[in-house]
């Protein structure tokens, strides 16, 4: 990201301190060896529970909000069990509903591309609708006596937008408030003025957990990315906390570890990768130029699909600029995603699930991965 851009932005006290931390060594601890019972990723019973007790329950990212970067936009979205549609209606305000025409029950819109439209309209019977959900028009109107169009809104699911994220759940009691604080943190980095540049959607045989725990250590970075981007970085030097059930971590790339001592945000920004863990199952990884967002949508004790967008500050302008971010997203999504943390999640879910050891061993460099752990228990 260009330091000029960054000029008018404030981090905040937790980022500041993150910093801090990272000039004085990082964070150490004494916490000492813990385990995670291997069940935990393997167990069929164990995956009901967490979509009944966690995912049907908690506020939950859908997407970043440069998905739909303009008014009257709308994209389906299957990826937590039901037929969802993301849209943003005349007014700019982001909306999750129920992507079922309420006539018939016909799925409103096909296939998973962002659609431009200022009504979205039923294949089957042409019943058409707004993007706020309002019932707009229908044929025949006379055959359907004293119907009242209120009642035929599309199903509406609690949604919150903040900080450039896109959150919705389905349960209407949820609270949002944790999101919405977060929105602070993500508005130091501008997530909101940021332009999408790609997305992709993995199928990985693992369980999601395996992938979440990949992003709440550094003890793998020297060592799974020895070829990519472990060079990069400080092996040993990092720090974190919490925001809530959210992880909010940091580490120190090697070239530029001194400028942690600096307060001014372009010069940190341009020497720290920030990760946040949004629990459930999100991550948010801010590298100095552009930003990672992954969307965990666990499908059985052995499947997630996992959906990646690159976000860069502004759309490529010149064919040099296009290849430079071509460039950084194979790197990213093709080859230390694919390549190396979803492929060693999928190793560790064979070989959990071949029954060889009873638990997974945690050390101190492991810690996050315990506390991610023992919130997934606090919610069940």
């Amino acid at each position: 990201m260009n330091a000029p851009l960054l000029r008018n932005l404030m981090p905040t006290p937790g980022q500041l301190a993150l910093a801090a931390q990272l000039a004085a060594g990082g964070t150490r601890t004494n916490a000492g060896i813990t385990y995670v019972d291997a069940s935990a990723y393997t167990s069929p019973e164990r995956h009901v529970a967490e979509q009944a007790g966690i995912f049907a329950h908690v506020p939950l990212v859908i997407a970043p909000s440069a998905l739909l970067p303009q008014p009257n936009m709308a994209v389906p979205h299957d990826g937590f069990g039901k037929p969802l549609l993301i849209a943003r209606d005349k007014d700019g305000n982001a909306q999750v509903f129920l992507n079922v025409c309420q006539h018939r029950g016909t799925r409103l819109v096909e296939g998973n591309d962002p659609v431009c439209a200022s009504r979205l309209i039923c294949p089957y019977h042409a019943w058409s609708y707004t993007l706020d959900g309002a019932l707009a028009g229908l044929p025949r109107p006379d055959s359907f006596p004293r119907l009242d169009r209120h009642e035929y809104n599309l199903k509406r699911l609690p949604t919150r937008e903040a900080g450039g994220l896109i959150w919705f759940a389905f349960d209407e009691a949820a609270d949002f408030g944790e999101a919405e604080a977060l929105g602070h943190d993500f508005d130091a980095f501008d997530l909101t003025g940021q332009h999408l540049f790609r997305r992709r959607t993995h199928d990985v045989a693992a369980n999601w957990k395996l992938i979440m725990d990949a992003f709440l250590e550094s003890y793998h970075v020297q060592r799974l990315h020895a070829a990519t981007i472990g060079p990069f970085f400080k092996d040993g030097v990092s720090t974190g906390d919490h925001i809530g059930p959210h992880q909010r971590s940091a580490v120190g790339r090697e070239a530029a570890l001194a400028a942690c001592e600096a307060e001014d945000w372009p010069t940190l920004r341009s020497a720290i990768t920030y990760t946040y863990q949004l629990f459930p199952g999100t991550v948010l990884i801010v590298s100095p130029d552009y930003m990672n967002l992954m969307v965990l949508m666990p499908q059985s004790e052995g499947r997630v699909l996992v959906e990646d967008f690159m976000l860069i500050p502004e759309a490529p302008a010149t064919d040099k600029a296009l290849a430079h971010w071509e460039k950084s997203w194979n790197l990213l999504d093709a080859g230390v995603f694919a390549g190396e943390d979803f492929r060693a999640a999928a190793l560790g879910q064979q070989g959990l699930a071949s029954g060889a050891i009873e638990r997974v061993t945690l050390g101190t460099l492991e810690t996050g991965i315990r506390n991610f752990h023992d919130a997934v228990e606090a919610r069940l």
